[in-house]
């Protein structure tokens, strides 16, 4: 496990093969910066979707956030394997900031490569209660 430079400066940890993978599971892996909510990033998740459900909205920002805070190397592939648990909180308003924690809780060994159950948390500034928080679900083959 180390970290790097990611395409917008951030930090980013690395995990390099099933050994780095392993050894990091049980680990916080880190946070992202905050991201501002504004109106127009609202009007276009409804427009594009037909949702009014910014919980939704919460949800699809687990895509966008996760590579700001883990990249996952030495694999020939990465396959997004689906959700385990997903459980909602207040919607995302205009003006709200939010953030993504992510914590690698579980991984088990494949007889090509392992699965990892990452659970991503996405926070709200000011609030006690997260937007949402995602047990994402990846398989990394070899």
């Amino acid at each position: 496990m180390h970290w790097s430079r990611s395409r917008e400066a951030c930090l980013v940890i690395v995990l390099d093969g099933p050994e780095a993978v392993l050894a990091a599971q049980r680990s916080n892996l880190g946070r992202s910066d905050w991201l501002d909510i504004d109106g127009a990033r609202i009007e276009a998740w409804r427009d594009s979707t037909g949702h009014d459900d910014t919980a939704l909205l919460a949800l699809s920002l687990t895509n966008y956030f996760l590579p700001l805070i883990v990249e996952v190397q030495g694999f020939s592939a990465g396959v997004n394997y689906g959700t385990g648990a997903v459980v909602f909180g207040p919607q995302i308003a205009a003006g709200d900031r939010v953030r993504a924690d992510v914590e690698l809780v579980e991984v088990t060994e494949l007889p090509a490569g392992v699965q990892t159950k990452m659970r991503i948390t996405v926070e709200i500034d000011g609030s006690d209660d997260p937007a949402c928080v995602v047990h994402a679900l990846s398989r990394w083959l070899d």
